[in-house]
C-alpha cells in the first residue's frame, strides 16, 4: 500500500507543519511590515504638516513695507511671501508648492515621500504623504484687528 509505513499509520501528512509555520511567519512579518510601516507614515505626515505650517509662516510674515508705510496697512507682500516660502522648503529639503490667497493669506502644499522598510519586499517601495497649510496675516492686540 502507498502512503502507509510499516506500522500501518499513514504518513502523507509529513511536513505539513512546516509548511504551515513557514506560511504563519510570512504572514507574521507581512503584518510586523505593515504595522512598521505605517508609522513611519504617519511620522511622515506629521513632518510634512508641521514643514508646511512652518512654510505658511515664514511666508505671512513678509510683509508689504510700502503699503504699510503709506497706507497704514498691513498687506502680504506677495512676491516676498513665496520667495520665503519656498526657501523654508528648499532649506528642509521637500518639495511644494507656495499659493498666496488673497491679500493676508499663504497657502503651502508639502509632499514627503517615505521609504517603507519591509513592504518593499512585496513591491511597495515608498509611501507619499501630502500636507497643506494656510497661514493669514493678522494684527493687534487683543484680536485680529484690534
Amino acid at each position: 500500500m502507498r502512503g502507509t509505513s510499516r506500522d500501518g499509520r499513514w504518513r502523507g501528512d509529513r511536513g505539513s507543519y512546516s509548511l504551515f509555520a513557514i506560511v504563519l511567519a510570512f504572514m507574521f512579518l507581512l503584518l510586523a511590515g505593515m504595522v512598521y510601516d505605517l508609522g513611519a507614515k504617519l511620522r511622515a505626515g506629521q513632518r510634512a504638516g508641521n514643514l508646511a505650517e512652518e512654510a505658511a509662516r515664514a511666508g505671512a510674515g513678509q510683509i508689504d513695507r510700502d503699503g504699510a508705510y503709506t497706507g497704514g496697512r498691513l498687506v502680504v507682500d506677495r512676491a516676498a511671501a513665496v520667495r520665503a516660502s519656498r526657501a523654508y522648503l528648499t532649506a528642509a529639503g521637500v518639495s511644494g508648492s507656495v499659493t498666496p490667497v488673497g491679500a493676508g493669506k499663504i497657502r503651502v502644499t508639502v509632499t514627503v515621500s517615505q521609504p517603507t522598510a519591509l513592504l518593499s519586499m512585496i513591491g511597495i517601495g515608498s509611501a507619499r504623504v501630502t500636507r497643506t497649510a494656510t497661514a493669514d496675516l493678522l494684527t493687534g492686540i487683543e484680536g485680529p484687528g484690534q
